[in-house]
């Protein structure tokens, strides 16, 4: 029997939630951890060597700590998740009946009368009553399930690139102008990051790019002024 045509597209974001946060989380991260560290070590009055050697040991160990943190913190909602479907498949095997009551409760309560209800149970339940389950009482969608993995690399990749602006803008930057070079590369970076994360996700893109400036623009400036104090002191 052939498949029906699957349904066309609503416009709707929610299946990029997963990937969409580890890649803007790891870009914003990247261009901003990247560029502070370079902006520091460059304000406390190191030559070329050692800002290219900082910079590229940051975007190194921060692509890897992003990409690890990331694996584990999605593993852990994976685990959690694997749970609830273990417990939910247990409760199918011991109380079939009273699961079915329970889901016919959830469709009440969404609105339905209660003879519709129970046909919209029964039916879902004949045809995957573990899959109905999941969906509507759990709320586990098969898009939005946690993957630790294609967040993990995301993330990292998100990282790398992000890193990569700053670090070249110190390297091709003349001396005189290296630190406003990686000051404006770093803060257009961030603004276009946040402007395409909200179309992305289908949020406004001005309180998203004025968001990443201003944090991006305080740490900046903090790392700076410690990278200051600290080459004057030593």
């Amino acid at each position: 029997m052939p498949r029906p045509p699957a349904a066309p597209s609503s416009g709707h974001r929610g299946h990029r939630t997963n990937w969409l946060r580890a890649a803007v989380l790891g870009a914003n991260d990247g261009i901003v951890s990247t560029a502070g560290l370079v902006l520091g070590v460059v304000a406390s009055g190191a030559g070329a060597t050692a800002i290219l050697t900082a910079g590229i040991a940051g975007l190194v160990a921060g692509a890897l700590s992003m990409a690890a943190g990331e694996y584990v913190s999605v593993s852990s909602q994976r685990d959690v998740e694997r749970a609830d479907l273990e417990l939910e498949r247990r409760e199918l095997e011991v109380d079939p009946a009273g699961e079915l009551a329970e889901l016919t409760a959830i469709y009440e309560r969404r609105g339905l009368p209660t003879r519709l209800a129970q046909e919209v149970a029964v039916t879902l339940s004949e045809d995957d009553a573990l899959a109905a389950h999941v969906r509507d009482e759990l709320g586990i969608e098969d898009d939005r399930r946690a993957r630790p993995l294609q967040a993990a690399i995301s993330s990292a990749v998100a990282f790398s690139a992000g890193a990569l602006l700053p670090l070249l803008a110190a390297e091709l930057a003349p001396v005189s102008a290296r630190t406003a070079a990686i000051v404006v590369v770093s803060l257009a970076a961030l603004v276009l990051l946040g402007a395409a994360g909200a179309r992305l996700g289908g949020a406004p893109r001005t309180p998203a790019a004025l968001r990443v400036l201003g944090w991006g623009s305080a740490a900046m400036a903090i790392t700076y002024g410690i990278g200051a104090l600290v080459g004057t002191a030593v």
